[in-house]
């Protein structure tokens, strides 16, 4: 038995997926630079939103953590080691490393506080004076992806406990004067179907991008996408050995945008049309600004070039502020072609 056929699920080739493509390149620009924030998927039932995150989570190159740590650690990015490591380090130890999977952390509608966030055992702290932490999803998904589908059905304190961590990149846990944190850096990726609810306009806009899927009308290729799910269906295995070349480039490119990101520049005039794109469209806040400076560097990493054009910020703006404008009951147009008709006017 091969070593693909030794894995417990087959995973759908996130290159093999038709269509959908403002959420495959959301996915992606944030796995090559998850400060952008995250993304929230917001579309119809049955349109491929579980099946493209865990795509995408499957093509990661498999990265490299202190075995037995809990918590991920990175063995030299200090903002990615657990408190725990950074002492061992400063004391000299010889820590050994194994490399794993990108952690994929489903979050159940049905998830408790200590569920997601950890819990210490008060009783052992007191009796023994030793702190012991059962860690939580937070702790599992650190420099992972954390999946919540149906996030606006999600317990509101729960997404405010999400959002922070996300942004500030750890995980306090407190229970009778006893402190333990842990780093939790992760891609945040919500997804939900707008008929069940909206989320409130805060916490949308704590997510970096906002993409919107609908169901695809073209019958041809309507056709096409479930003869490609039905073929994974029949036989998973040869259908991933069919899009390997492609899933192998596709994770090289990301790793080379990752590394390139750092060198990529933007110029200051391109800066300033973002603000007054922001501006014109009365986003709250400076987020909006900064989420699609990082996610047009980001694009122009992934498409392997140095400098910020015109034409990326295009491709990348909608994505960054669509959920940003304030809703108007009134208004007849959508945000998404509210947004693009102020760019036009601004990026002519």
């Amino acid at each position: 038995m091969n070593k693909i056929e030794n894995q417990a699920r087959p995973v759908f080739p996130f290159t093999a997926i038709i269509g959908q493509e403002e959420m495959k390149l959301a996915l992606i620009l944030n796995v090559v630079d998850p400060k952008i924030g995250g993304v929230m998927i917001m579309g119809d039932r049955g349109t491929g939103k579980s099946t493209t995150i865990r795509a995408i989570a499957d093509l990661l190159p498999e990265i490299e953590v202190v075995s037995d740590d809990m918590f991920n650690s990175h063995i030299s990015d200090y903002d990615l080691m657990s408190d725990f490591v950074k002492q061992q380090i400063k004391e000299g130890s010889d820590l050994s490393t194994q490399f794993i999977k990108v952690p994929m952390i489903d979050l159940p509608l049905g998830a408790t506080e200590d569920r997601l966030c950890g819990t210490i055992d008060i009783e052992k702290a007191l009796s023994e004076g030793i702190k012991t932490f059962e860690p939580g999803l937070l702790a599992k998904a650190n420099r992972g992806i954390l999946y919540v589908d149906e996030v606006n059905l999600l317990d509101d304190h729960l997404v405010d406990i999400l959002l922070d961590s996300a942004a500030s990149g750890w995980n306090t846990v407190e229970r009778e004067g006893i402190s333990i944190r842990h780093p939790s850096r992760f891609v945040l990726v919500g997804s939900g179907n707008p008929e069940e609810g909206e989320l409130r306009p805060q916490l949308l806009d704590r997510f970096g991008m906002h993409a919107e899927i609908r169901t695809v009308k073209d019958p041809s290729l309507r056709v096409q996408i479930v003869e490609q799910r039905t073929k994974f269906d029949q036989d998973p295995y040869s259908c991933i050995k069919e899009f390997k070349e492609k899933q192998d480039l596709l994770k090289e490119t990301i790793v080379l945008a990752q590394r390139k990101l750092p060198m990529v520049k933007m110029d200051y005039d391109l800066k300033v049309k973002i603000s007054q794109i922001c501006g014109i469209l009365n986003v709250d806040g400076l987020r909006g600004d900064i989420v699609t400076n990082r996610a047009a560097k980001a694009y122009v990493a992934y498409q392997n070039k140095s400098e910020v054009e015109i034409q990326d910020i295009k491709k990348v703006i909608t994505l960054c502020l669509r959920h940003r404008l304030r809703k108007d009951p009134l208004d007849t147009i959508d945000c998404g072609t509210k947004v693009n008709q102020i760019v036009n006017e601004i990026l002519s």
